[in-house]
């Protein structure tokens, strides 16, 4: 009896049996990617517009910037003369047609354009993003593996209570706390900023300035710049990197848990494989990929703790930029960085999309 095959099929082969035919290889992907990169776009439409609705809800800019500060003849004139009298939606239009041709204002506090802002500060908030990532790759996946292997042990109890604390401890309350220990008591690290005043000096002499420290600082050649410019990331690192850690920790030791209680690995227990073989080899890969899915989500919390991080360590990136002009009232320039945010939240979701699609191919469909 011939068994139907549902779909197109191909022609007959030997013996007249048909062959089910084949879907063609990277279809399912390039669809993923096409649908993935088509839905960035609402998503950083709706973005920009919260931020738009959420920063006008307070009034315009000028009042809440310079409200008290000027005569009401001069505050009527300043407020025409951005013109942030006219019908909001007018204003929102317009200012959607700004944000497309890269155009985010001009800040109301120092009379800078706010696209100048990102690219000098941004450099530094994705530096010490990536500097929290790699602590939070070195902290959180091993310790989750450790946390699996000692399942349901004092050490397994021990890791789940750092991980809680982690993640639930406030980024600003851990930042002084180490800012005590290690920079006051201790004195083995610097109390704040990016690099000393003598290494700056030296990176700002570079033709080529990237506004990355360690790259600029590799740049010098000089060993000391490198060194002065690592200590000083150290503990905002340590900082912001433990809060994602935690969530790592966990994630990895779920996912190991459950991939040694599956048939292969059974299988090869009971051909005598020690567990720590079968953690280190048959279940590390696989609790990988949900901490791939994770990072874009881990991306927007980072960026969201550097504000804190940022502010605690003096280190001067968007982070340290939007406090203070949120002190300062500048929603020109609060509404620019913020939007900014957005889009790079928004851009990091797809790549890793793409990526946890390329690693398990369950994703695409």
């Amino acid at each position: 009896m011939t068994t139907a095959v549902i779909g197109t099929e191909a022609p007959a082969g030997p013996g007249g049996v048909k062959k089910p035919k084949r879907r063609a290889s990277g279809g399912g992907l390039g669809r993923y990617i096409l649908v993935r990169a088509l839905l960035i776009i609402p998503t950083v439409f709706i973005l920009v517009t919260l931020v738009f609705v959420l920063m006008r809800s307070t009034g315009d800019p000028i009042t809440a910037a310079l409200g008290g500060r000027l005569s009401a003849d001069q505050l009527a004139e300043r407020i025409h003369e951005a013109g942030y009298d006219r019908p909001i939606i007018i204003q929102y239009f317009e200012y959607l047609g700004n944000i497309f041709t890269g155009n985010f204002g001009t800040t109301i506090s120092d009379n800078r354009p706010v696209t100048e802002i990102l690219l000098t500060y941004g450099a530094a908030t994705l530096e010490l993003a990536f500097y929290a990532l790699i602590v939070a790759f070195i902290v959180g996946i091993p310790l989750g593996m450790v946390a699996a292997y000692f399942r349901d042990k004092g050490q397994d109890a021990s890791l789940r209570i750092f991980a809680i604390l982690c993640y639930a401890t406030p980024v600003f309350f851990a930042g002084l706390l180490l800012k005590l220990i290690f920079s006051v008591w201790l004195k083995w690290f610097p109390v704040a900023g990016r690099a000393s005043t003598s290494a700056e000096l030296q990176m700002q002499l570079l033709p080529n300035r990237t506004g990355i420290f360690l790259i600029d600082s590799i740049q010098t050649g000089d060993p000391q710049v490198i060194g002065d410019v690592l200590l000083h990331a150290v503990l905002p690192a340590v900082t912001l990197g433990l809060l994602t850690a935690g969530v790592f920790l966990r994630l990895v030791r779920t996912n190991v848990i459950g991939t040694l209680s599956t048939d292969y690995v059974d299988a090869a227990r009971s051909r005598g494989v020690s567990e720590y073989r079968l953690v280190r080899k048959h279940a590390y890969r696989p609790a990988l990929i949900p901490i791939i899915t994770v990072i874009g989500l881990q991306i927007a919390l980072l960026l969201g703790g550097a504000v804190l991080t940022e502010t605690t360590f003096e280190w001067k990136g968007l982070g340290f930029q939007l406090a203070e002009y949120l002190s300062a009232r500048d929603f020109v320039a609060v509404q620019g960085i913020v939007a900014l945010l957005a889009v790079i939240v928004a851009l990091t979701n797809f790549v890793v999309d793409i990526i946890a699609a390329l690693i398990d191919p369950r994703v695409r469909y």
